[in-house]
């Protein structure tokens, strides 16, 4: 399993300043320093967090640090005079990875995935020019369920990534039965060939449960991450989630 390191919440702290302190820069080589698989930035059109020029520069630090770029967003979401457009950015960056989210503007955070809808013509063309205009990036959809697997292989993608925020939030509640869930979710995903990734308010309490489900290809974390570094300050931090990843 990979870490993917999301910092959202970098950008969040440093654009509540108007000056570039965090600077995202900094924390995103940093990451990188600490033994980090990958970088995730999720923009979007009003620029609350990370900036289409955030995008832009975490993307070539990763790639000249190889590590894997993660870009997620709405593939619907269009230029305005701040955002560059997300489909815009895909062309621009050529990520490793895109993660493909139903988020609305107005939406706070991450928190359904994808189902049947009048969207699904124009998703499947989407993500046909995605590929097309990206040199084999992966694309994943953002699923809630059984029903979320199936859509994403009639969509054509690569990989799921299984919004974990039931599943987090049962493991922090003691109810168990969530992990049967996600390994319906996992099996049905491998029976369709497709890849697996994972996340949403994972943290250092429930992740070891999701690690020992097994066949998860990546986790994405970021508000945990930030949260748990006030605690324990970012490299600390960082380890302690590598150490639950890999041992």
């Amino acid at each position: 399993m990979k870490l993917s390191v999301n910092l959202n919440k970098v950008a969040l702290l440093r654009n509540s300043r108007g000056e570039n302190y965090p600077d995202l820069k900094y924390f995103a080589n940093k990451a990188v320093d600490l033994g980090v698989d990958g970088l995730t930035l999720h923009p979007r059109p009003d620029h609350r967090h990370a900036t289409s020029n955030d995008v832009i520069e975490l993307a070539k630090i990763s790639k000249d640090r190889g590590v894997e770029f993660n870009i997620e967003g709405n593939p619907f979401s269009k230029q305005n005079n701040e955002f560059v457009g997300f489909c815009e950015l895909v062309k621009i960056i050529n990520p490793d990875q895109i993660t493909l989210v139903p988020d609305t503007i107005d939406q706070t955070t991450s928190d359904h995935g994808w189902i049947n809808g009048p969207h699904d013509e124009d998703l499947k063309k989407t993500i046909e020019l995605l590929k097309d205009s990206s040199n084999n990036s992966k694309i994943s959809l953002f699923i809630d369920d059984l029903k979320g697997v199936e859509y994403a292989a009639e969509m054509d993608a690569d990989l799921i990534e299984i919004h974990t925020g039931n599943f987090s939030k049962g493991i922090d509640n003691g109810d168990m039965s969530v992990i049967s869930e996600v390994k319906k979710i996992i099996d049905s995903a491998l029976q369709n060939n497709l890849l697996i990734n994972a996340g949403h308010d994972l943290n250092l309490k429930n992740l070891h449960y999701l690690v020992e489900i097994g066949n998860i290809n990546e986790v994405s974390i970021g508000h945990a991450i930030i949260i748990d570094s006030l605690n324990y300050g970012f490299e600390e931090t960082i380890s302690k989630y590598l150490e639950i990843i890999r041992n």
